[in-house]
């Protein structure tokens, strides 16, 4: 790495070189269990170390410690200016939040809040600009470009890219090859993209059914399905094509976020696990995904008094992410830590001690603080005042460094606007994920043999949906059930439906032959599990639809029960097919549904699927 300034203009040419030089020429070999990712060959070894030691050498303490971080920006290009960037940052653009605070990555959302994302055009064009701003100055280091890409209702990258089913509905599928597959769709758009880094896949074992953050962003309630389909998930990201190709993959949320009733991003949840039943339940998907190489863990927001009894944050417990996860596991890839912003690292310390601390316990990626320049300074602080050492600093350094190695961001830091469109959301990439999808709609339960259907003549569809949204859930899956030769008529109700949609959807039952009702999570909504009774006293048939949770079917005894675990497009495309007996219903459920009446009696076990 030179020690001197690189033009604008040959940013480019050096990235390639700075490799080129290196002779890396073979893709990463599979790693040993325990090991830190895929190993690398000998000569590309000590390539990458000998690049690491003499960056290091020429980097001052301020680039350092930049490099650890992970920003929020808000806009859609580099050159954008908005008010949010000089309220957090004191300048306009994400260009100038880069320059200014030399991070080694940043982060993309499409909330109402950062809007960064529009299209997946424009999109490979805001990475390339950050890029360009990356090389421009400070260290010259190319960006992780980081996002939350997960599938099913936490998906930043909508259509016109490739959707994905959420992941209990790939662990109803059972399929370990689907969920490579899937991963290394969603790989290969995400870094056409200039999307380095996807904080996937979600390894929690959502052992409580009533985890207010977890659910179906969980494999399972079974922690050797749920490893299996970490793995596997872990594998297609990282290993589907050249490094050049892919995607580091983040397994979340160590030690693990599936036992929670509190959301960590509003409050601090207690795990109450001993730590014999911790190894049992909640280790073997960290495990397996380190096994399988994966290139960074996420932290979680959570107590663990049996693993720490000190009561502090896993994210900021020493015992947790060295003891455990480092010395214990053996693992020595990135540490990342869940975002500091979240309500549930920053109950105990305040923000300049967050980060701090989060490095002091073995982190080494910091994401999202909520006011970088003060946990900038305070790291910065921490390392002048003894706190930290300054060989602590590159450790963590040398493996965000080897981390964009690997992943042939220093070879390959820029995307080809012109080819995204050829890669995101191709009509081969669909169809590969809609016929994956078709095999995790669950029919729970089927009484009356409403299904499959036939010639169901009017059909009514409500239930919840945004009434203001053209694409809501009932009016996609009316769209589709319409295409099939029927009279639909859509009434979205949203997650609380007022007396007067519940009436308006009972009138309307009324005139229909068949009513098809979505719900998401009736453990907290009782205005829907009102509409959902109301429609079932009008004795016409109703197919009631657990369109997120599969809990849902716990709550009233409906006689015809069906289970997507995702609101997606592409589920209600498999739902309505398999409605109608295009596909048959494949999906086993990957977790107890217990009566909410009495959570300790299953009213549908681990494994159970009617099929035809």
């Amino acid at each position: 790495m030179p020690a001197v300034p690189i033009p604008r203009h040959r940013a480019r040419r050096w990235a390639t070189a700075a490799v080129a030089a290196t002779a890396v020429t073979a893709a990463p070999a599979a790693a040993a269990p325990g090991q830190d990712g895929p190993s690398m060959s000998t000569s590309s070894d000590i390539a990458m170390n000998s690049w690491a030691d003499s960056l290091l050498r020429h980097m001052p303490l301020e680039q350092k410690v930049g490099q650890l971080f992970v920003a929020t920006v808000w806009g859609k290009s580099a050159d954008e200016a908005h008010p949010e960037n000089r309220a957090h940052y004191g300048v306009d653009t994400p260009a100038q939040v880069v320059q200014r605070y030399q991070v080694g990555g940043v982060i993309y959302f499409n909330n109402a809040s950062t809007d960064n994302v529009d299209s997946p055009r424009q999109l490979a064009a805001f990475s390339n600009g950050l890029q360009r701003a990356a090389l421009a100055k400070g260290p010259r280091l190319p960006l992780v470009v980081s996002i939350d890409q997960e599938g099913g209702n936490v998906t930043r990258i909508p259509a016109p890219a490739t959707e994905y089913p959420g992941a209990m509905a790939v662990g109803a599928s059972r399929n370990a090859a689907d969920a490579r597959t899937l991963a290394a769709v969603n790989g290969a758009e995400l870094r056409a993209m200039g999307v380095t880094q996807n904080f996937a896949p979600v390894a929690d074992v959502n052992s409580n059914p009533l985890n207010p953050v977890i659910g179906v962003r969980s494999f399972s309630a079974d922690p050797q399905l749920a490893g299996e389909l970490v793995s596997a998930e872990v594998r297609g990201y990282q290993g589907s094509g050249r490094p050049t190709e892919t995607v580091s993959a983040a397994a979340k949320h160590f030690p693990g976020h599936g036992d929670a009733a509190t959301d960590s991003h509003t409050g601090l949840p207690v795990i109450t696990r001993t730590a014999e039943a911790w190894r049992r339940t909640d280790l073997p998907p960290f495990r397996a995904a380190i096994a399988a190489g994966v290139d960074s863990i996420m932290t979680a927001h959570i107590q663990v008094p049996a693993l720490d009894p000190s009561g502090v944050p896993a994210t900021l417990s020493r015992p947790i992410l060295t003891g455990l996860l480092r010395e214990e596991l053996g693992y020595q890839g990135v540490v990342v830590t869940d975002a500091l912003n979240m309500q549930g690292v920053r109950e105990m310390f305040g923000d300049a001690e967050v980060p701090v601390l989060a490095l002091s316990a073995g982190a080494d990626q910091l994401l999202m603080p909520p006011d970088l320049n003060l946990a900038k300074n305070a790291v910065v602080s921490a390392v002048r005042s003894g706190r930290l050492t300054e060989r602590r600093i590159d450790e963590s350094v040398r493996r965000v460094l080897a981390l964009k190695w690997k992943r042939g961001v220093i070879s390959r830091p820029f995307v080809e606007e012109r080819q995204v469109d050829r890669v995101v959301g191709s009509a081969a990439n669909r169809a590969t994920i809609q016929r994956l999808t078709d095999r995790t709609v669950t029919v729970l339960r089927n009484a009356t043999d409403t299904l499959p259907l036939s010639a169901p003549g009017k059909v009514l569809v409500t239930g919840v949906g945004d009434p203001g949204n053209p694409n809501n859930s009932p009016n996609t899956v009316a769209a589709a059930i319409a295409a099939r030769g029927s009279t639909t008529t859509s009434l979205p109700t949203g997650t609380r439906p007022a007396e007067s949609a519940i009436a308006q959807a009972v009138a309307t039952a009324h005139e229909s032959d068949l009513v098809v009702v979505l719900t998401n999570n009736l453990s907290t909504y009782e205005p829907q599990r009102n509409l959902l009774a109301a429609l079932l006293g009008t004795g016409k048939p109703v197919v009631a639809v657990a369109a997120q949770v599969p809990y849902d079917a716990g709550f009233l005894d409906a006689p015809t029960w069906v289970a997507t675990y995702s609101w997606r497009g592409v589920s209600l495309e498999s739902l309505v097919k398999v409605l109608f007996g295009e596909v048959p219903p494949l999906g086993r459920l990957p977790v107890d549904v217990p009566s909410s009446t009495d959570p300790t009696s299953v009213r549908f076990p681990f494994g159970h699927g009617l099929t035809w």
